[in-house]
């Protein structure tokens, strides 16, 4: 997965808020597949492959239920490593009778599910990147039905029993207050690439021709605040950046805007103008 290595900026981890880890960890461990690499009675650290944590869920004291109408988490992606991988996740989730939804974006396919609280998934796998079309320097995407049939029929009859190995954060997408205010974050400040736009209300950014790493939009609304920051939603998540030099950049580029950059443990975190914090984390050699 190329897209998602150096020299390219992408997601790494987020961390979630959720009101009763023990029925998240049913959800991500027992439905899902995820192994568990720590866990407290309040946190719990999981991955894919048994090493790279991708998902952090927290249940804070006070927790509050999931906000309507703010910023924060749209959904997270988690990409699968291939098209078979997808069709026994489909077959174990029609099985089970979890409710999803499904599209065919045409670069990708993918479902779409909520966790227990609320926050939303994806759970997708690219088409060849040979085959996206490109029209001006954007992607070409859209929302059409999944031909599930085909899908299936690529499980082979074989059982979903764990989260694949490969399986990394493809995408993350957000909502956001105001587009153009994200973009100068998101474009100037860290220095993404726009991928696509779709009107005054969604964008699509992306690194090293990605169809992209991170997407917002203004569907809750433009000028809608912050959920509080102990409700169910996104915490944080993490940039990975190829090494130092493009750290220190994306550090200046973010001052040159008037973000604030604050360093903690070796780690640079900093906030979006929507209020959604993101971590700076080097990638390690």
């Amino acid at each position: 997965m190329t897209f998602h290595q150096a020299p390219q900026i992408f997601v790494g981890e987020v961390q979630l808020i959720v009101e009763n880890l023990k029925r998240s960890m049913i959800f991500y461990r027992d439905t899902l597949g995820f192994q568990v690499l720590r866990q407290t009675e309040k946190t719990a650290v999981l991955s894919a492959d048994g090493k790279r944590p991708l998902i952090t869920i927290e249940q804070p004291e006070g927790v509050l239920q999931k906000e309507p109408r703010k910023t924060g988490l749209y959904h997270v992606a988690l990409l699968l490593p291939n098209r078979s991988d997808l069709g026994r996740m489909l077959a174990h989730l029609i099985n089970i009778q979890y409710p999803l939804g499904a599209s065919d974006h045409l670069v990708s396919e993918a479902l779409y599910l909520d966790d227990p609280d609320g926050n939303g998934l994806e759970i997708y796998a690219d088409r060849p990147s040979r085959t996206w079309t490109w029209q001006n320097n954007e992607i070409s995407m859209v929302t059409n039905p999944l031909d599930a049939e085909s899908l299936l029929a690529e499980a082979n009859g074989e059982e979903w029993n764990r989260m694949p190995s490969g399986t990394i954060i493809g995408h993350i997408h957000l909502h956001v207050a105001n587009i153009k205010q994200a973009e100068t974050f998101y474009l100037e400040g860290l220095g993404f690439d726009l991928a696509a736009r779709y009107g005054d209300q969604a964008a699509f950014i992306s690194t090293g021709g990605y169809h992209h790493h991170i997407a917002f939009n203004t569907w809750n609304g433009t000028g809608i605040p912050a959920p509080k920051k102990n409700s169910v939603g996104l915490k944080w998540y993490s940039l990975i950046l190829p090494n130092n030099d493009v750290k220190n950049k994306i550090v200046e580029q973010l001052d040159r805007i008037g973000s604030i950059v604050n360093e903690e443990n070796e780690l640079n975190f900093t906030q979006d103008p929507s209020g959604t914090n993101i971590v700076l984390q080097v990638l390690k050699n």
